[in-house]
């Protein structure tokens, strides 16, 4: 393959010595802020830089949604804080969404849980304290009264665990999961996932 550069042709056999256009001009050019000095140059590999390390970054958290067979949500009780939660927690780096549910499963309640499929994706806003951020709830099923026998929560990182009808569920939980929750389980009820923003459905 040709490489062109300003003012002609680079021969095929040193294209691998040269690039067309280097990395960090890319992302000036798409951002409508080109170097005509730098647009073309001699670029070895060593030098390529991926511009994507300076896009604008998101925090990103995935939990889970489990119920009994009455349809009563699985909440925890964190050591740290007054409010409670559903499992789950922070993605680490390089660690899809997904595996971070499973992973949180495990951590906080010890079980190896057969993770379901997408229920909501939630985008919400930056607030005190907090940047914005992207949560995720994937499906976590459904425990028998077997099963929750075996859950067992790290006594460092959580006081305890319950299960929570809609009431106790709107008292123990903020706001923003509560709504987070209730999508949710309507999610699970139609078969779809939801897309919502700061916790109100949005489509």
């Amino acid at each position: 393959m040709l490489t062109v550069r300003a003012g002609g042709v680079i021969d095929a056999g040193v294209v691998s010595e040269w690039v067309s256009e280097s990395a960090d001009n890319v992302g000036a050019r798409r951002c409508g802020r080109v170097d005509p000095e730098a647009a073309y140059r001699p670029c070895m590999p060593s030098e390529r830089r991926d511009f994507t390390v300076d896009l604008p970054r998101k925090r990103l958290a995935a939990g889970l949604l489990i119920t009994d067979p009455d349809e009563r949500v699985l909440l925890v009780e964190p050591a740290y804080e007054a409010q409670w939660e559903i499992p789950g927690g922070c993605v680490e780096a390089d660690e899809s969404p997904y595996q971070a549910a499973i992973r949180e499963g495990r951590e906080e309640l010890g079980l190896d849980l057969s993770v379901g499929r997408l229920l909501v994706v939630d985008w919400v806003p930056a607030r005190d304290g907090r940047t914005e951020g992207v949560m995720v709830i994937y499906d976590g099923g459904a425990l028998d009264a077997t099963a929750a026998e075996r859950i067992v929560v790290p006594p460092g990182e959580l006081k305890g665990w319950a299960w929570s009808d809609p009431p106790q569920t709107g008292q123990r939980l903020p706001p923003l999961l509560a709504r987070r929750i209730t999508q949710a389980l309507h999610a699970r009820a139609d078969g779809c996932a939801y897309y919502l923003e700061d916790g109100v459905l949005v489509t």
